[in-house]
């Protein structure tokens, strides 16, 4: 109140000039009439004193009474009655701290009344008490987040003023007597309890449970296994039985990747028109008037002004039977690492190419993305693509020109190991809008394509099996500073599930931490399960500790950090042949690690993965081997046959991709 008084009275024309205008707004000279300053105009003298000001006015007198009280009560009550009802009593006995004093009692016998006839038959331990226990237990459930009920983690979480027994009574088992609760002092407090208040059974009964804080209780885990079960069901009612999917958008740079599918939101309704015309007058400005749909992905200052998408953009939309989790992937060489990050997440593909002259042939030859990327998602193990073959309108949308690139991909995506019946073709035009959410109406296209738009065609993808049941795994893409305490981390969820206020392990900092709020789509949820892209605030850590790359598991069930293993890889087309101590780069999910091949153990049949030949000294190209490696720094991995989705990795030297391989074995 203090402040605002100085401010009021201040005389502001001591300070400024009769010419200074600045400032004189504060102290205005024209007058307001006395019935408007009787309604907003704040008086002292008419309107009676609020209850802070005496407290001013009166120095400190007022609260050294009331502490002076507080003390003597404090002698006789100890600390068994809540600092509130004693400054209450005091305040309503007017400082009488006697009378404060048989107030408080006769409140505590009234209540010790009421609990002796309601627990006739239970053990005065337990219950005892209960009407205070259940209305603290209910004020707990409002403050404090209903966590230790759903913790899957061993370790109970210890928070200041959580008293277990309330809790398992919340839960409807009240007269279940935890192990440690009934021990000599609990019994003592229930024999005294009928000639003090009852009160004083509270802070032993707390100081009690604190001691037997560590030991979980039958409650817990019988609520673990319900919530796995709940999870699952959940997982098939949450939005709306939409299934989850994770595409990732790869291809030859300037294909039209973000054109494509940045036209496919706009027309989805996921961007509204007024952004859509911004993006169009500000790429105008820029002299990129054809990149206004690319603007809705790629939307970095720099990746606009280069034209060229460099991190991988991610957004979500709806079709009729999924939700999608876009990945909009760069296709320049320069940003691979990027690219393999984007595809380490996904579960399907769109292989955009080029129809146009030369474009294609340009990204299919030597040195082209095309083929680099078609390998790259098979070996992250994507199984199913579709192929939009964009820019046909520039070629008039000819057959010969389609069927032309679909032989040449055809033949290519079989080798690099998809099925047939595993991938579609599409003709598309990005900038134009054509066969993207509708089937084309183009005359020159409906003459000989019958099949699927685009849309039609991302719809029909089969999701791939979530590992609900495997223990929680999550790889972190992206850390950052959020308001607020703690700190956020973004990134896939491969495996298990979580939930809000577990506590979770970081390999290889070997740092626990717990998860105070998880965001998926950008909006706050419960729970996340595989699959999901989600976002974790994370308190109780040290966000230095952290970097993209680490792995966040369950604390009983840690994934394996190690610095040498073993690997099945298949060499690409490479052009210097790999020896022992052959330099690489690890490319694992979302990090990268410089590695070095230690040993050449054999060289394997391709197809029955029977030796062929033992301690080889060299590898050449399409071989399939088995070699040890060693990477500079600890790595968080696991075993292709435990976690398919954690085992897989790609290496890479010079700038091109040269080997693809599984985890066999972790040797340290």
């Amino acid at each position: 109140m203090s402040r605002h008084r100085n401010v009021r009275g201040y005389n502001y024309d001591e300070d400024f000039e009769d010419d200074d205008v600045y400032g004189q707004s504060v102290e205005d000279d024209y007058c307001i009439s006395p019935s408007t300053a009787a309604q907003f105009i704040y008086s002292r003298r008419d309107k009676p004193a609020m209850c802070a000001e005496p407290l001013e006015e009166e120095g400190y007198g007022y609260e050294a009474r009331l502490n002076s009280c507080l003390d003597q009560m404090r002698e006789v009550l100890a600390e068994s009655v809540p600092e509130q009802k004693m400054v209450q009593a005091v305040l309503d006995s007017k400082f009488d701290v006697q009378k404060a004093l048989d107030l408080v009692l006769s409140q505590g016998s009234k209540q010790n009344v009421k609990t002796k006839n309601e627990d006739t038959v239970t053990v005065g331990k337990t219950t005892k008490g209960k009407a205070r226990d259940s209305q603290s237990a209910r004020m707990e459930s409002e403050i404090v987040p209903k966590i230790t009920k759903m913790t899957v983690s061993g370790k109970k979480q210890s928070m200041g003023f959580e008293v277990p027994c309330v809790i398992a009574e919340e839960n409807g088992h009240a007269n279940t007597p935890q192990k440690g609760l009934l021990t000599e002092d609990a019994s003592v407090a229930s024999g005294v309890l009928q000639a003090v208040s009852k009160s004083a059974l509270l802070p032993q009964v707390a100081q009690v449970s604190e001691e037997q804080n560590m030991v979980p209780t039958p409650v817990k885990k019988s609520s673990k296994t319900k919530l796995q079960i709940d999870v699952k069901a959940e997982l098939e009612k949450r939005q709306g039985g939409k299934q989850l999917l994770n595409l990732v958008v790869i291809g030859h740079v300037d294909a039209g990747k973000s054109t494509l599918m940045g036209h496919l939101l706009y027309l989805l309704g996921n961007v509204n028109k007024r952004t859509m015309h911004k993006y169009e007058q500000e790429s105008k400005k820029a002299g990129k008037a054809s990149f206004a749909y690319a603007w809705v992905l790629d939307e970095t200052g720099e990746e606009r002004e280069r034209g060229v998408t460099m991190d991988v953009g991610m957004t979500k939309f709806e079709t009729k039977t999924k939700v999608i989790t876009l990945m909009d992937a760069p296709g320049h060489k320069d940003f691979i690492p990027n690219m393999i990050t984007g595809a380490a997440q996904a579960d399907v593909a769109i292989l955009v190419v080029d129809a146009s002259r030369g474009e294609f042939e340009a990204g299919f030859e030597t040195g082209g993305q095309t083929r680099e990327h078609g390998l790259l998602v098979r070996s992250l193990g994507v199984t199913q693509l579709a192929v939009a073959v964009n820019k046909m309108d520039q070629v008039n949308w000819q057959q010969e020109r389609f069927q032309e690139i679909t032989s040449k991909l055809g033949q290519f995506l079989k080798q690099a190991g998809f099925k047939e019946s595993d991938v579609a073709y599409i003709p598309t035009s990005g900038l134009g809008g054509e066969n993207l959410v509708t089937r084309g109406q183009s005359s020159d296209l409906t003459q000989w394509y019958k099949g699927k738009c685009l849309l039609e065609q991302i719809d029909s993808f089969k999701p791939p099996q979530r590992s609900v049941d495997k223990p929680f795994r999550l790889c972190v893409a992206d850390v950052f500073k959020d308001q607020g305490s703690g700190f956020c981390v973004t990134g896939k969820i491969e495996a298990g599930y979580i939930q809000v206020g577990e506590r979770l392990l970081a390999m290889p900092p070997n740092e626990t931490c717990t998860a105070k709020g998880i965001t998926l789509h950008d909006e706050p949820v419960d729970w996340a399960a595989a699959g999901d892209h989600v976002s974790l605030t994370l308190t109780g850590m040290d966000i230095i500790k952290i970097n993209v790359g680490c792995v966040f598991c369950d604390p009983k069930e840690p994934i394996k950090v190690c610095t040498r293993f073993r690997a099945r890889v298949l060499i690409f087309n490479i052009e210097v042949p790999i020896t022992k101590g052959f330099p690489v780069l690890l490319h694992y999910q979302t990090i990268s690690e410089p590695a070095t091949i230690r040993k050449l153990l054999s060289v394997l049949h391709k197809s029955t993965g029977e030796v062929t030949k033992k301690k080889p000294k060299f590898l050449s190209k399409g071989q399939n081997a088995l070699i040890e490696l060693q990477t500079q720094r600890p790595v968080a991995l696991e075993l292709y046959k435990d976690f398919k989705e954690l085992g897989r990795f790609m290496l890479r030297y010079s700038g091109s991709t040269i080997a693809a391989g599984v985890v066999t074995e972790i040797k340290e």
